[in-house]
């Protein structure tokens, strides 16, 4: 039995199609894996604080020497990295905005890419700590990126995961979106016959 933690980070609710894809996800996972355990965060409707001095001074200042808001945004990440070491599976759900992941989502990572818990330093450099699990990305963009120089999403994420240790990721990108003609439905057709494949 594996658990699944699905990260979503749309600002829409309805008509998103990174959320669209999720959906398609969790019905197929869960029944191709029904033992399986999903967990789902919203990003959008339970926004993390981005990165501030309260977070910075919950990791760094011992214990006695925090203040009640560093103790306040420690806990917080302490919650994000657990349920990020419990998962074997994660899921991100990224539409491009400005060629880039949602600032929530960056937002989420800021909290749990943490030394000595997801990466650690060493003398040849950092090293992640949570190999072993898979990571599945599952982008919406209004036009088409992969490959390209403006897409700022695939390289990033996958730049990010390696340096915690996740090695194993797919992405599934539905593309072209926003272009005229019949670029909305092949790239979402495209996005779901991956994602049967994934499941």
């Amino acid at each position: 039995m594996s658990r699944v933690l699905i990260i979503e980070s749309s600002a829409r609710q309805q008509d998103s199609v990174s959320r669209q894809l999720t959906r398609e996800f969790t019905q197929q996972w869960q029944a191709a894996h029904p033992a399986d355990t999903l967990a789902l965060r919203d990003l959008a409707l339970n926004p993390v604080p981005h990165l501030d001095a309260d977070l910075l001074g919950g990791w760094m200042k011992p214990e006695a020497q925090r203040s009640a808001a560093e103790v306040q945004a420690l806990l917080r990440s302490n919650e994000l990295t657990d349920e990020l070491l419990a998962a074997d599976v994660l899921v991100l759900a990224a539409p491009m905005y400005n060629f880039t992941i949602p600032s929530t989502l960056k937002a989420w990572l800021d909290h749990v890419l943490r030394a000595g818990i997801t990466f650690k330093y060493t003398p040849t450099g950092p090293q992640g700590l949570l190999s072993g699990k898979r990571a599945i990305v599952l982008t919406a963009r209004g036009g088409i990126h992969a490959g390209a120089s403006s897409d700022h999403q695939e390289p990033y994420l996958r730049q990010v995961m390696a340096f915690i240790g996740i090695h194993d990721v797919t992405f599934i990108h539905a593309e072209g979106l926003n272009m005229s003609g019949d670029f909305h439905e092949q790239g979402l057709n495209q996005a779901k016959a991956k994602l049967a494949a994934v499941a």
